[in-house]
């Protein structure tokens, strides 16, 4: 396996950071239910909507957002808080192009879309994770 470099992970496609399976969620789930597929999923956002239709981005920020707006739990949304200026990508878009993607829209959360379908997430997370790991194979050579 070839070690990655800072460089080699900027050039790399962004595809190659996101999870095989997009987690979803329905647009009239609850601050609850959204919690509980965040957890069950290990992930820090979801796509609302299903295979066919993403309407929207739910995160974690988003439920504590409304939480502290002091909005019922219950019979808040995830189509109330999801964020739908969405932001994309296409699959063989590479690592640097989304993260400067990222900054310039000030944006956590990017979908990555293959043939106008929605394939991916990819997080600031994972993107300072790859190149936190890159960073370090730099320091040792």
């Amino acid at each position: 396996m070839v070690p990655m470099t800072t460089s080699t992970v900027a050039s790399m496609p962004v595809s190659a950071l996101a999870a095989d399976v997009v987690a979803r969620i329905g647009g009239e789930a609850d601050l609850w239910e959204i919690a509980e597929q965040l957890v069950a999923a290990d992930v820090g956002a979801l796509a609302v909507g299903d295979d066919d239709d993403v309407a929207g981005v739910v995160s974690e920020r988003d439920i504590v957002r409304a939480l502290a707006s002091r909005r019922d739990p219950s019979a808040t949304t995830a189509r109330d808080i999801a964020h739908t200026r969405l932001v994309c990508c296409d699959a063989n878009s590479t690592v640097a192009e989304v993260a400067e993607e990222m900054m310039e829209r000030y944006v956590r959360h990017v979908l990555i879309e293959d043939d106008g379908q929605v394939v991916g997430i990819v997080s600031a997370r994972d993107l300072l994770g790859a190149y936190a790991a890159a960073d370090l194979v730099d320091d040792e050579q």
